[in-house]
């Protein structure tokens, strides 16, 4: 039976993913073979960067904290995360930041 208690960076790590969220054509427009014309528009780059907790032991479970369309902003985030990591128990840790009781693990930005 593994660890229920002690210092929240025995349980977790953080990462940050980056999403690109581009919305493309799925395949080749040939006006000889299609009924309707191509879209007139390039499809909108969207990328995102996702500050996320993992479980250590275990199945590892993934949690998003937050989303961010700037990588600094994301990066900010991130330290400012494993800050509290290295200071918190597993249960603060917990109720910080994975249960939303802090207005930082609320805050999410729809993607």
């Amino acid at each position: 039976m593994g660890k229920t208690i002690g210092p929240a960076s025995d349980f977790f790590r953080l990462r940050v993913t980056h999403l690109d969220l581009t919305e493309e054509l799925e395949f080749d427009w040939r006006d000889d073979v299609l009924w309707r014309t191509p879209p007139s528009e390039q499809p909108e780059e969207r990328d995102v960067w996702l500050v996320e907790a993992l479980t250590i032991e275990g199945p590892e479970v993934v949690t998003r904290l937050r989303a961010f369309e700037d990588p600094d902003d994301a990066r900010d985030f991130l330290a400012e995360v494993e800050e509290d990591l290295a200071e918190l128990t597993k249960s603060q840790f917990e109720s910080a930041w994975l249960h939303g009781e802090t207005d930082a693990a609320t805050q999410t930005d729809s993607l």
